[in-house]
Order: C-alpha cells, then structure tokens, then sequence
C-alpha cells in the first residue's frame, strides 16, 4: 500500500461464528455492505456439499462413503454482500441448499474431516484473496479457518429468540421444534472432533436476544473501524 492512502484502504479480515439464529447471515451481510468489504457466507458451502451428496445419492450414514467424495463437487461462492451466489458445478443451488432435507443433513456431511479440509481450503482462498478484505460468517472461522483474522465477533443469544428468529425465516415453522432443531444441531456441531462450533479466546461475544438487527449491526461496524484505527 502506498504511504499516504487513506486508512480505509487497509484490507481487514472479520471472522462472524456463532450458531443459527443470532443474526449471523444478516449482520454479516449488512457489515461488509456499509464498509465495503467482501462476504462469505461458510455455512451455504457446507449446504452445497451436502446437496451435491444428496443429489448425487451418497449414503450420509458412511462417513467413509461421503469422505471419499470430498473433493468431487466444485464449488463456487460469489462474495458480493449485496447479492451473494453459490454454484455446485455450475448449477445456482442458493434455494434448494436451504430446503429442510439439506437442514437435517448438514452436520452429518460438516462432521466429516475431509469434508472440512476441502472446505477450509476453499474459504481460506477466498478470504486471503479479497482484495478489500471480507467478512466471513460461520462457526470455526475465527477458530481454524482464520486463526488470525484482524477481527472476530462470537454472536449468541437465547434459544427462545433464535428459534423465533427461524421460525421467521422459515414460514409455518413450528417453534417449538425450531427451537428443538436448533439444539440439537448446536449440539452436533459443539461436539464434533474435527473444528467444533467454538468461540475464540480473543473474539468480542455480542449476546444479540435483546438487540434488533440494527443495533448488532452497528455494534460490529463499531468494532471494525475501531480495529481499522488501531485501537
């Protein structure tokens, strides 16, 4: 960088962890929006894989079976925030990687290492490659996949609020097993062996049940310029 650009110029990289719910996509999203940074969204990787294996007829209960494929699908993440894509061998899966069928799956196909070294991989590259620096959004990013990113933010925030939150999102949901689902997810994903869902000893925790979307984004933009400035 030449002496003398202005200090916004300084890529920075901003790892987003935390489990469904919180708010992560959104703030994630609007952040890199307002300070011009690119997006990535880690979790719709996975989703991808997934519905390549499913799609592909992959047996999920064999994490040999899903290990041995790994590296078949290509992958690819479009990081504009305003309007992120995401191809599996060129085909626009941004709507069906979210259908429930994929849901349930995901942390089966996510647990399995080989899966998790091809997708670490994958954001590593993209994330080292934004010119501009990005905001990655997951829940090993600020852990594994970017042990030194500038900034990284752990959201979280009652089970009661995040099941309202998808509930939302996911039209007609019942709550309660919402709420169920997504316990029992964080469960898998805190305990798998390989990159648990974990927040990291120098990420800032923002608890978002009692904050509106606004407030935890402008919590973490706060955050962000305060790491661009130096403080």
């Amino acid at each position: 960088m030449e002496n003398g650009a202005a200090p916004t110029a300084k890529p920075v990289i901003v790892a987003i962890d935390g489990p469904s719910g919180t708010g992560k996509s959104s703030t994630s999203k609007a952040v890199a929006a307002q300070l011009g940074l690119s997006y990535l969204d880690t979790g719709a990787q996975y989703r991808a894989i997934t519905w390549w294996m499913v799609h592909n007829g992959i047996d999920l209960a064999d994490p040999t079976a899903i290990a041995a494929v790994a590296g078949k699908p290509e992958i690819v993440s479009g990081t504009d925030p305003a309007a992120p894509t995401i191809t599996v061998d060129g085909v626009d899966v941004a709507a069906p990687i979210r259908t429930q069928e994929v849901t349930s799956k995901v942390s089966a196909v996510s647990a399995v290492p080989e899966v998790r070294t091809r997708i670490t991989e994958l954001q590593r590259s993209l994330a080292t490659g934004a010119e501009r620096g990005i905001v990655v959004e997951g829940r090993d990013i600020g852990t594994t996949v970017l042990p030194d990113a500038d900034l990284k933010v752990f959201l979280t925030a009652s089970p009661e609020a995040r099941a309202a939150r998808r509930s939302g999102e996911l039209k007609g949901a019942d709550l309660h097993a919402t709420r169920e689902a997504l316990i029992k997810r964080d469960a898998a994903d805190s305990s798998r062996k390989t990159s648990p869902l974990a927040k990291a000893d120098d990420a800032v925790e923002v608890d978002t049940t009692e904050l509106t979307l606004a407030q935890v984004i402008e919590c973490v933009v706060t955050l962000v310029e305060e790491k661009r400035a130096g403080k």
